[in-house]
């Protein structure tokens, strides 16, 4: 393996979850002159998910991504899929032990929601909500080369937050890892960005937000309330779960 000190690595990653609004943490974020994210936002790096990008080695993923950021600047990236993927978990362990994760989860209900609806927009959804969600298992062994890291249809399994950060927390230090809420883009997007910033050590900078609004939204119709309430039945205990691993509430009544 190349000399990893030689190398520009992320001192930072946004890793997920997807349809929660990473690409608004990203654009926030790289608004900060301490702060520099790997460009451009798409296509995103992947490479500790994309089996073909890792092997092209530490050296690629600096030179392509990081190289001339200067010194004293904290290098980012964000890939969506790292935090459902154990590969990406077990090589970033490995490769970067000392990086900062940030995750941000939105109710799982409205992500699954929202997922289906990016989906459908795209042209690769042709199920109904709850036809895709009945078939969402067998799907799911069935994707091919070319869906296999994306993953267009796995609307439930992407909101099981605890199943997915517990490996997250047993790999890097705890104090490595930041979970924050989707919500509070709308709710208190100043202190969602205060927080990030101290997390990452660096001056605050809690109005870098302003402009933004909506990125990356999905278009259609929105789904049904009644499977609404189907999915947030099912995600009672997932959410339960979640929260006695993170010891705070995340999301409403349970």
């Amino acid at each position: 393996m190349s000399d990893v000190s030689a190398m520009r690595l992320p001192d930072f990653i946004i890793g997920g979850a997807p349809r929660s609004g990473t690409t608004w943490l990203y654009e926030a974020l790289d608004r900060h002159p301490e702060l520099h994210l790997a460009q451009p936002v798409v296509p995103e790096p992947k490479f500790f998910l994309v089996d073909s990008e890792y092997d092209k080695g530490l050296m690629y993923y600096s030179k392509r991504w990081f190289d001339g950021i200067p010194a004293g600047v904290l290098a980012g990236e964000k890939s969506t899929n790292y935090l459902e993927s154990p590969a990406a978990r077990t090589r970033i362990a490995h490769d970067l032990p000392s990086v900062k994760l940030l995750f941000i989860l939105r109710d799982p209900a409205d992500r699954a929601c929202d997922n289906y609806r990016w989906s459908r927009m795209n042209g690769l959804e042709p199920l109904d909500l709850d036809e895709a969600l009945r078939c969402e298992a067998e799907r799911e062994l069935a994707y091919d080369e070319k869906t296999r890291y994306s993953r267009p249809f796995s609307y439930f399994s992407r909101g099981l937050y605890a199943e997915l950060l517990r490996p997250w927390f047993e790999s890097v230090a705890r104090d490595q890892i930041a979970v924050v809420r989707f919500e509070d883009i709308i709710e208190r997007p100043s202190d969602l960005l205060s927080e990030a910033h101290r997390f990452l050590d660096v001056a605050m900078r809690p109005f870098d937000h302003e402009g933004l609004g909506k990125i990356n939204a999905a278009e259609g119709p929105t789904c049904e309330e009644a499977a609404l309430v189907r999915l947030r039945s099912r995600y009672k205990g997932p959410n339960r779960d979640l929260e006695e691993l993170l010891g705070r509430k995340m999301w409403g009544e349970l």
